[in-house]
């Protein structure tokens, strides 16, 4: 197979923050064979290499990448037969998440509609394991096809060998680069009712709930427009648009650790009157925090700007380009917000997008 590989492709316009460098080497494949032969090449020469969907949850160095940036266009959607009351519908990598949504909800398919306005493709959303208003994707996965970097062999991975936690994987863990994703296979509810029990949800939809319920179709349209208020969908025209939607992940604390911070909260003074700071129960006792409340309460609240880089307007867990900010600027500011917060609450807050191109001792702060 012949490749079609080019030298020093911009990276920055393939990301959501559209920052960064160039990649040394790039390569689209549009099929497993080409995912296959690419990392074969790199192979060959010895290349790092960076895998890349829509560019959603990505910060890429200014200098770059210095390897080959493989950018999985496999697509394709696949109605495989009944499972049970479920079908299994499997799904190519490169097929973009939110078209897919639209059309599960479309075609009566229940099971990923809370989902709906995630930017990104299909293959991001296991290493991941995307959630959003009560629902996350390993809840409906069946299984992921995968080619393996080292030998380019490809394999299936059930869901269990997924290892999903809260917005984790095992493809974020022990098996981070061993595997390049080109499939996944979810098993959806024909027919089914839609989830609704996320509070932002539920009071959005109150008065369907008090009638015979919400369709699929109307969970989606609520879901988009919560999302379009706090400019969490892909929008060009939106100023708070360049980011890479929540920069930090929301803290899971043993309980000690929880009253820890709930106390240094009150210390600090940073809670109203008659006011209990955001948490809610975690498995095994523990409690998750609001990242987004703990950011504005340490002194960053939603429009904070400090030059080319700031915080949403809309919604304090996304950092936004506000237009020429440079990766570099990016990371100094999401250190001091992590710093601040750690300073006050004593929470250190762990960032959610992926860090590529950057050395050590660039992000330490993070």
């Amino acid at each position: 197979m012949s490749l079609a590989v080019r030298e020093q492709v911009p990276l920055a316009p393939l990301t959501t923050l559209g920052v960064g460098g160039p990649a040394r080497w790039f390569v689209e494949a549009a099929s497993e064979a080409e995912v296959i032969d690419a990392l074969r090449w790199a192979r060959e020469r010895a290349l790092p290499t960076l895998v890349l969907g829509s560019g959603s949850n990505l910060l890429v160095a200014d200098r770059g990448f210095d390897g080959l940036a493989l950018r999985v266009r496999a697509g394709g959607v696949r109605v495989l037969g009944a499972r049970g009351d479920a079908i299994e519908v499997e799904v190519g990598a490169g097929e973009r998440w939110d078209d897919f949504v639209e059309r599960a909800v479309a075609s009566g398919w229940a099971g990923v509609e809370c989902l709906s306005g995630i930017p990104g493709d299909v293959g991001a959303t296991p290493i991941q394991n995307v959630g959003a208003y009560g629902q996350e994707v390993a809840e409906t996965i069946v299984r992921v096809r995968a080619v393996e970097r080292a030998s380019g062999s490809a394999v299936v991975l059930d869901r269990a060998a997924c290892g999903f936690g809260y917005r984790d994987s095992v493809f974020k863990r022990e098996a981070r680069d061993r595997y390049v994703i080109v499939g996944v296979t979810l098993a959806l509810r024909p027919g089914g009712a839609p989830t609704v029990r996320y509070g932002e949800l539920v009071n959005r939809l109150a008065d369907r709930l008090a009638g015979g319920g919400p369709s699929l179709a109307e969970v989606r349209q609520a879901v988009v427009a919560l999302r379009r208020a706090k400019s969490m969908v892909l929008d060009a025209d939106d100023e708070n648009g360049r980011s890479a939607g929540s920069f930090f992940l929301n803290p899971t604390l043993a309980a000690p650790a929880a009253a820890d911070a709930r106390a240094r909260a009150r210390a600090a003074g940073v809670l109203g009157p008659g006011e209990a700071m955001p948490e809610f129960p975690a498995p095994g006792g523990a409690v998750k925090l609001s990242a987004a409340w703990l950011i504005e309460r340490a002194g960053f609240p939603r429009g904070t700007s400090e030059g080319a880089v700031g915080v949403s307007t809309r919604h304090a867990l996304a950092l936004v380009n506000r237009g020429g900010a440079t990766a570099a600027e990016i990371v100094a500011f999401a250190a001091r917000v992590r710093a601040r917060v750690l300073e006050r609450f004593g929470v250190a807050l762990a960032p959610e997008p992926v860090l590529v191109g950057f050395t050590d001792g660039e992000t330490e702060g993070l």
